[in-house]
């Protein structure tokens, strides 16, 4: 998991609500991303939004994966998130995917990444694969988009997670310092 710094993400503010990861839910950004080059830079752009627009005190997010599989650490999981639509995110466990999946095909390396940060919170915070939702399943939105929704709806991001989590134990190491700024530098030179 790359960490905040590699990505060039601003400190969080002071504040938010501190919680208990009881669940995880699945969202995409609803924005086409284009070229997977403009992942770090969406991310960077999403939390001058969320922070300068929204006033929330960082990004929404506590997880993001680009197309590419690349896992980047956002918000803290000691904080709820934040949304725009009519749903408490207390105590969920959020995961970004770039990308507008009502427009866009899911690509496997994502896919396989948000089943490995899934399996990771499963077993860090010990809650049951069965309270993985999309956020559609909570509010009046289409997210995660139908492409994406369709690996949740089918249970196939499900057994994902399962089959992780039977393997042993699953390690989101964060990746920090020179070596994870470089992998971010790669990335955005695509």
């Amino acid at each position: 998991m790359l960490c905040r710094d590699a990505w060039g993400a601003r400190p969080a503010r002071a504040g938010g609500k501190p919680h208990t990861i009881t669940r995880m839910t699945l969202h995409h950004e609803a924005v086409v991303l284009g070229d997977n080059r403009n992942a770090p830079g969406r991310l960077r752009q999403d939390q001058r939004y969320h922070q300068d627009t929204k006033g929330w005190v960082d990004i929404a997010y506590h997880v993001g994966i680009d197309r590419d599989g690349n896992v980047y650490e956002l918000r803290t999981p000691a904080i709820a998130g934040d949304t725009a639509t009519d749903y408490d995110t207390t105590g969920h466990f959020l995961v970004l995917c770039e990308g507008d999946f009502d427009q866009e095909a899911v690509s496997e390396a994502q896919l396989h990444a948000a089943a490995v940060a899934f399996a990771w919170a499963t077993q860090t915070f010990h809650i049951a694969t069965d309270s993985l939702a999309g956020h559609r399943d909570l509010a009046q939105t289409s997210c995660p988009g139908a492409n994406l929704y369709a690996h949740l709806s089918s249970g196939d991001l499900k057994r994902r997670v399962n089959d992780l989590l039977a393997g042993g134990p699953v390690n989101l190491q964060r990746a920090c310092g020179p070596e994870a700024a470089a992998t971010v530098a790669a990335i955005e030179a695509g």
